[in-house]
This record gives C-alpha cells, sequence and structure tokens, in this order.
C-alpha cells in the first residue's frame, strides 16, 4: 500500500473509537430502566466485556510514521473526546433530576443499579477522558478536564496525577502504584487519601516557589475543591440529601474503579535508585501494558500505560505497543475483577513480577 492510500485510511481511523460511545449508551439504558435492568451498565463493563477480552485476539499493531503523521494532526481525536465532556454533563444533569422526582425507591436494587450507573460514567467519562485532556498543554483542554473531574467529585486527581504519579511512579513515594502482594482494599486508602494530601502540598510548593502563600487565591487544588463540594453542598439543600448522597455515592465508585485501574497498571513493579536524591528515568517496564482490543478502544488507548508513561505528552491515538513492556494476561476490565481476589491475583500476576524483574537484572 502506498502512503497515500495509508493517509487516505488513516483519516477514517477515528472511527475504531466509536466504541468508547457504547459505554454512556449502556449507562442511558440504565437509567431508562427499571428494577434490576438498571444494572445493565455494570454488566456491560464488568460481565460482557470481561467475557469478550478473553477470546478476542489482541493486537500489537502500530501505526506506519505515514499513518502517524496524519492521525497526530486529526483534530477528530480532541473532538471525540470533548463530545465525552458534553454527555457526561447531560448525563450527571439527567441523574440528578430524575433522582429528584422521587421515581426511584431509595437504597432499593433499582437505586443502586442506577446509582453504580453514574458512578461507571463518572470513571470512564468523568475520570478517563479528563486523564487525556489534562495531559495537553493547552489551557482549555485542561479546563475541560477539571469540569469533568467535578462531575466526579475527584479534582485533585488533576494535579496529583500530572505532577505527582507521573514523577514518582514506581517508587515508594507514589501512593498511585501498588507494591508486590498489596491487598487492594489497603492500596485503595493510600490511594485516595495519601493522593489528596499530596495534591494540596504539590499545589502549596508552586505557591511557594512562586513566593504566595499556600492559601493564595490563585491556588488551583483549593479553587477545585471549593467548586466541586460547593456544587455538591447546592444540589444537597436544593434538590435534597437524598439527591446529593447518591451524587457522592456515584463519584466514590467512579473514584474507587479508577484506583482499581492504577492497582493494576503498575503492580509490583518498581524503579531502582540511582542516588540518594534521584530514580531511573521512567521506562516502558515500569507499566503493565494490555493490547486488548475492547478495553484500548473504550479508554482511549489507557491500556497502552507502558507508551503512556514513557512520553506522557503523546495524544492517546498515537500511542504505541512496545514490545518488550510487561504484558498483562487479559484486559483491564478482567484484571479489575480478578484484583478484587488478592490471593488469586497475586498466584496470577507475582510470576509475572518475577520474571520481570529478573529480566532487567540480567
Amino acid at each position: 500500500m502506498n502512503v497515500n492510500n495509508q493517509a487516505s485510511l488513516s483519516s477514517w481511523r477515528f472511527l475504531k473509537y466509536a466504541s468508547a460511545f457504547t459505554i454512556p449508551l449502556v449507562v442511558a439504558l440504565s437509567f431508562l430502566a427499571e428494577g434490576a435492568w438498571t444494572w445493565i451498565a455494570i454488566a456491560y463493563g464488568f460481565g460482557l466485556l470481561p467475557l469478550l477480552e478473553l477470546v478476542l485476539p489482541s493486537s500489537a499493531a502500530n501505526l506506519t510514521e505515514a499513518e502517524r503523521e496524519v492521525v497526530q494532526e486529526d483534530r477528530i481525536y480532541d473532538a471525540l473526546l470533548w463530545a465525552m465532556v458534553v454527555i457526561q454533563y447531560a448525563l450527571l444533569g439527567w441523574f440528578l433530576l430524575e433522582l429528584s422526582s422521587g421515581t426511584r425507591e431509595l437504597w432499593s436494587l433499582e437505586w443502586w443499579g442506577f446509582v453504580l450507573a453514574m458512578g461507571f460514567s463518572c470513571s470512564i467519562l468523568g475520570i478517563n477522558v479528563a486523564h487525556e485532556l489534562g495531559h495537553r498543554p493547552e489551557k482549555h483542554n485542561q479546563r475541560l478536564s477539571q469540569a469533568l473531574l467535578v462531575t466526579s467529585l475527584y479534582t485533585h486527581f488533576f494535579i496529583e496525577h500530572n505532577q505527582g504519579h507521573h514523577k514518582n511512579v514506581a517508587t515508594k513515594e507514589d501512593p498511585g502504584t501498588a507494591r508486590r502482594n498489596e491487598w487492594l482494599h489497603l492500596f485503595w486508602f493510600r490511594a485516595v487519601f495519601v493522593a489528596w494530601w499530596s495534591a494540596w502540598k504539590i499545589e502549596a510548593k508552586n505557591l511557594r516557589r512562586r513566593g504566595l502563600s499556600p492559601w493564595h487565591p490563585s491556588n488551583v487544588f483549593l479553587r477545585l475543591q471549593i467548586l466541586q463540594w460547593g456544587l455538591l453542598a447546592a444540589v444537597w439543600a436544593i434538590l435534597g440529601w437524598e439527591v446529593g448522597v447518591a451524587w457522592l455515592i456515584a463519584g466514590l465508585f467512579g473514584g474507587f474503579l479508577l484506583e482499581v485501574v492504577n492497582y493494576v497498571e503498575h503492580y509490583g513493579l518498581e524503579r531502582n535508585r540511582v542516588n540518594e536524591h534521584r530514580y531511573e528515568r521512567v521506562m516502558p517496564h515500569h507499566s503493565w501494558n494490555s493490547n486488548h482490543p475492547l478495553g484500548r478502544l473504550m479508554l482511549f488507548e489507557l491500556t497502552r500505560h507502558s507508551d503512556h508513561h514513557h512520553q506522557p505528552a503523546k495524544p492517546y491515538q498515537i500511542l504505541d505497543s512496545i514490545e518488550d513492556a510487561p504484558q498483562l494476561p487479559t484486559g483491564y476490565p478482567g484484571m479489575m475483577l480478578l484484583s478484587l481476589i488478592p490471593p488469586l491475583y497475586f498466584a496470577v500476576m507475582n510470576p509475572r513480577v518475577d520474571a520481570l524483574a529478573k529480566h532487567h537484572a540480567a
């Protein structure tokens, strides 16, 4: 195939990411449903998708240079992310108004399916898409990232992930890197609360470097915290405590799913110290990679995590599968389920961690 034909085909490659829109679709179906059918989004994400990724072949194929050049400049890939911002806010508005109508019995099976469907959206649209936008240098993309994180009540992620996690990944200084044999619930506690405190310290340090007080009005951490909790308080006051509690639970569930992904992405991996002040630079073997197709496309290539950490500025559509990057045995949905049973997870992953350490020590 010649270069022109490759470039022509590349201009349509964005269509493969249309599968990501099945996520808000199943969330909308959960919102429209009654009874146990409100669980359809959760069944899709953690029932159907893991099963499909067990049988579908993975692909380590990368773009050619000609394809990469076309795809990298095509703004449609950004437009897909921007569309998710609009959809997430539409789903949140629908969610809040539906609950305020009183048609869902509080704490019922139907109510829980409805609320967790919103949490599912908070994780994938609210945090994962925010993650991609937050790595962009443009101010408008960073603002959209922050706006999405507000819907998930997880705004500290904007600071800690970009200025903390990427710097400290695969070290003891990173609350988002799971240690070998660390149980998920212990990891979650550190990944949430230590990361929240880390975000405050990072922003305070940034302000001190500029000769400002950590309590200066320009403090991004404080502004985002005030915005997210202020909106939650407003919902609580205007629409009722039941609606406020539901949004809080949805946000907690979305944040939990995000941290389960973090657990899977770096479990047991460590960077070596170069000296007492610094570690070796981040390499592809410091993140677990997955080339399983559904997770790749629905999560905007988040699963090609080895290349992402090696080169964080690369937009999702040109991330590569790196030949010697450590590979997960199945896709993210399946690994997330496996992590809920720590002894089984350790039995599957520890031999891989040991083999990787032995390979890089040789």
